[in-house]
């Protein structure tokens, strides 16, 4: 994180214009140029977004100029090929490098009746929405049951997925937050672990599904750290897989899986379009 300071930071020095939200573009970030400072350290614009509450698209939001987002996007890129477990870098490279891609899942879920409720609805898949007692208790293979059992067998959590902060449109960062958040869903229904194989599989799949750069670069880079066994394994077997899956599969974004846990997987698979995964340990 401290690198992605740094490149923020040259950039302001740069004299690069940050972003903000208007009165007059709600939901929209637009550009702003430095102004004087008043005798209390603050511009007078400063204090008119203290007053309007503007500056802010959603809590946690930082808005950000195009050379800011580049700038941001290579230093998470170098930190993420880096060490592909900084989840930090991974999500802030999904932010800055998805404005193409997120426009797109955004209006195929707007134009699906269950993508559309969830835009509406807005639901969170986090520890405290979850009544973990419950889908423990769901019979095997139901997605509940699975779901629970693919976070304790692998040692994750759902409240693990960060926030978003450079997205500069406050549906946008829905829609990347409820990505991150679907994640280990798709581990669950693919069938993957989480240790670097299970992650390329997953990521060649949500690449297919979502565009997102930052998927194809994980897509990509990601089986170089592989033994040769395992690359074979992935290039023979799991790859061509994957890829059939996500060009079958529907929009993973238009499923409300929190109303679904009751669902059989194999049934949840057979209706997203997701061919059965390949009897290979992985």
């Amino acid at each position: 994180m401290r690198l992605l300071r740094r490149a923020a930071a040259a950039a302001l020095r740069a004299g690069v214009p940050l972003l903000r939200a208007g009165p007059g573009s709600p939901g929209k970030a637009c550009l702003s140029h430095a102004e004087p400072r008043g005798r209390d350290g603050r511009s007078g614009e400063e204090e008119e977004e203290e007053e309007e509450g503007c500056y802010q698209l959603y809590p946690g939001h930082i808005p950000t100029s195009p050379l800011q987002k580049a700038l941001l996007a290579a230093g998470s890129a170098f930190m993420a090929l880096y060490d592909p477990y900084r989840h930090d870098m991974v999500a802030v490279l999904g932010e800055t490098t998805g404005c193409l891609a997120l426009p797109n899942l955004r209006d195929k879920m707007k134009h699906h009746p269950e993508g559309y409720r969830i835009l509406q609805e807005r639901p969170r898949i986090r520890l405290s929405t979850l009544d973990m007692a419950r889908l423990r208790g769901l019979p095997d293979g139901s997605l509940g049951r699975e779901y629970v059992r693919f976070l304790e067998d692998n040692k994750v959590s759902p409240d693990t997925r960060m926030p978003p902060k450079f997205v500069d449109d406050e549906e946008l960062a829905y829609v990347i937050q409820r990505y991150r958040e679907v994640h280990d869903l798709m581990h669950t229904l693919l069938g993957m672990p989480t240790n670097m194989l299970g992650e390329v599989v997953v990521k060649w799949f949500e690449a297919i599904q979502t565009g997102l750069p930052m998927c194809v670069l994980g897509a990509a880079f990601g089986p170089i750290r592989l033994s040769t066994r395992k690359l074979q394994v992935l290039a023979t077997e799991l790859v061509p897989w994957a890829i059939r899956s996500g060009r079958n599969a529907s929009c993973i974004l238009n499923f409300y899986y929190e109303q679904r846990w009751e669902q059989p997987v194999a049934s949840l698979r057979e209706e997203i379009g997701i061919f059965p995964p390949p009897a290979v340990r992985v």
